[in-house]
Formats: structure tokens, sequence, C-alpha cells
């Protein structure tokens, strides 16, 4: 009855819980020891039994919550995942009180549509080598924060995509040239705060030195103050459109001259930066209500340096995804360009197939 175990576990609440154990295989999570429980339930009730159910449903709720794997597989995950501030222990204990210990594990598990069809993918998966993909790009969105924002973008390096979320409206999809792979594009999040248009490109220090610091001022190339910069023009490295996205790897979305690469399959290109197709209507979704798509494109056409702030700003996940649902919801692979995949932990099947 609702309400009843309001400071404990009932017996039907730990039998629950251990089907809630012995179904984390379903999410590609191991199945934790729960001979300490049932122990607990031939014990019956008291603070032992709830202790023990206690530290076991909180283990599987950061399980389902924060991922299985280790610091140092997630060592090139820079993305803050900030359910770790999540009060998991007053949650559980909330449900225990309402008799909801259901929805409290289905709100551990992410919140994104893509990890529900990656999770019902992976429950008919037979190839040994699919599944284990699956399983790992299931653990990469329980290093993801459960809430990306009502608005954002995100950037999938392994699919070369860019999607961008407005609440309540469908998701808008761009092509993107991604970092090579001896300059992979790093995976982080920062806030969109602006569009500069017609930006002027400072050039990192790690192309100077590839490049031999020779750049021609015919190509609108300048130094000054030590710093090799680019002049705006239709040469520009950085084309008509940079976002205003401030972060510690002097990594932006961009435009390119060179838009012919988009028309490839593989886009990996860069030196880590992202450039985006149709930069120019990617600025104007990005600033809906506030600039049309011709007064964007009569501040190109001025060659005038000029940034717009967004009206508020808006989280940009760059992430990698070497499986993910397409626009029908099927599951479609993309290969392991950056060789990330293998240093994602994962838990064996029950078959013992896919191993991490």
């Amino acid at each position: 009855m609702p309400g009843a175990h309001a400071s404990g576990w009932s017996a039907d609440q730990v039998r629950q819980l251990r089907e809630f154990v012995a179904s984390a295989p379903e999410d590609g999570l191991p199945v934790l020891d729960t001979s300490e429980l049932d122990a607990g339930l031939r014990d019956g009730p008291g603070p032992a039994r709830d202790a023990t159910a206690d530290t076991l449903a909180l283990a599987l709720a950061r399980l389902h919550l924060l991922g299985m794997s280790t610091a140092k597989q997630k060592a090139s995950w820079q993305i803050a995942d900030t359910d770790e501030q999540t009060d998991v222990r007053e949650m559980l204990h909330r449900s225990l009180a309402e008799d909801t210990l259901a929805r409290f594990f289905i709100e551990m598990r992410p919140a994104h549509p893509d990890y529900a069809a990656l999770r019902a993918a992976y429950a008919t998966e037979t190839d040994r080598t699919r599944k284990a993909v699956i399983a790992r790009n299931m653990e990469r969105w329980r290093w993801m924060p459960r809430s990306l924002g009502e608005n954002y973008v995100l950037v999938n390096a392994a699919f070369f995509e860019a999607r961008l979320a407005m609440a309540g409206r469908p998701e808008r999809t761009w092509r993107v040239i991604v970092g090579k792979a001896s300059t992979p594009t790093p995976v982080f999040a920062a806030q969109i705060t602006g569009i500069t248009l017609n930006p002027w490109w400072n050039i990192p220090a790690s192309i100077v030195r590839e490049k031999g610091g020779r750049f021609a001022a015919s190509q609108g190339y300048v130094k000054s103050n030590g710093q090799w910069r680019q002049k705006p023009g239709p040469g520009n490295a950085l084309g008509q459109m940079k976002l205003v996205m401030p972060n510690p790897y002097s990594v932006y979305v961009h435009d390119t001259p060179s838009r012919q690469l988009f028309a490839k399959e593989t886009r990996a290109f860069s030196h880590g930066c992202v450039r985006i197709a149709d930069a120019l209507g990617f600025a104007t979704a990005l600033l809906e209500g506030s600039k049309t798509r011709s007064e964007i494109a009569a501040t190109v056409r001025s060659a005038k340096t000029v940034t717009f702030d967004l009206a508020s700003a808006m989280p940009i996940y760059l992430a990698y995804f070497t499986a993910a649902p397409d626009a029908d919801g099927t599951i479609a692979f993309q290969p392991d360009i950056y060789r990330r995949d293998s240093k994602v932990g994962i838990a064996a099947t029950r078959d013992r197939d896919c191993k991490g």
C-alpha cells in the first residue's frame, strides 16, 4: 500500500528491486550481486535489510544514470555530466514512500529519444559486433546530461552531422566536416552566445607551425603583435560565419570556402574545428525571430565583421556516437574514425558473446 513503508523497504519493493537488477542487461549493464538482498528477504524486515536494499538500489541507479565506465575509459569525453549532482538517495527514498520504484529506475535512464531507440535495437540485435557497438553508444548516452536543454545543438562527429533541437519543433540536420584522425574533433560542451559574420581567422599556433609560418598576403593573411590572422573574404578559412562559443580547445563551428567537401560520404578533413554546410541557413535558424535570412545575407555582402547575439545562450554538444537512429528509427552505424569504441566499457551479454 503506497506510503505504508515510508522509512523502509516492503517485501514487494525488495522483489521489485531484484527484478530491476536482473533486467540490467537490457540496458547493456552488468547484473549486480543480490545474495545479501536474498538473505534479507529470508530474514524479514528491519534496518539491516533496508540498508542492504538501499546500497544495491543506489548502485544500480548510478549505473543507469552515470554509466559503468572508469575515469580512464571516459578520459576523452569532456562533456560534464550534471547528473553527478543528482540526489539519487533522496529520490529513492521518496519513491519508496510513494511506492513508485519502477518510475524511479526509469527516470535514471537517459531521457533522450536516441537512447530509447538504441535500447530497443539492442534487445533484438543478434550480430555480436553490432550489439557491442550499440552497447557502447548506450553507455555514451549515460555520460551525457539527462536534459540537454530546451534548445540545443548536438554535433555527432562520427556521423558528420549537426542537429538543432528547438522546443516543440522537429529537429533539423546539417552536414558537417570534422577533424582528421590525426587531429580529431574533441568531445566537449559549450554555450553559443552569438554568431559572427565575415569573421577574421586567428590562426592557431599548431597550424602556424605546420605551415612553417608561411602565409601569403595575397590570400588575406596579416601578422600583428606576433599573431597570424586572415582577413574576412571569400577565401577566409572560416568562410562567412562562425559561432561564438568560447571553449578551452579553440574549436568552433564555422562556414568554409571548400564546400565541395560536403558531397563526400566521409568528411574528416579539418584540424579539429567543425565546418557546417549551409552555414547561413544554420545561422538563420539560430537567430530565428531576431534576424531574417535576407538580413544575414545583406550583412555578409557588406563585408563588415558583425556579431549578432542570441536572445539567450544555447548549449552545444560536440559528441561522438558511432550508432544512432535514422529518421525512420532504425539504427545506423558509422565507422569508428577516431578508434574510440574499444575504450568504452561494456558488460558481457547473458550468452557471454559481447565482451568489453
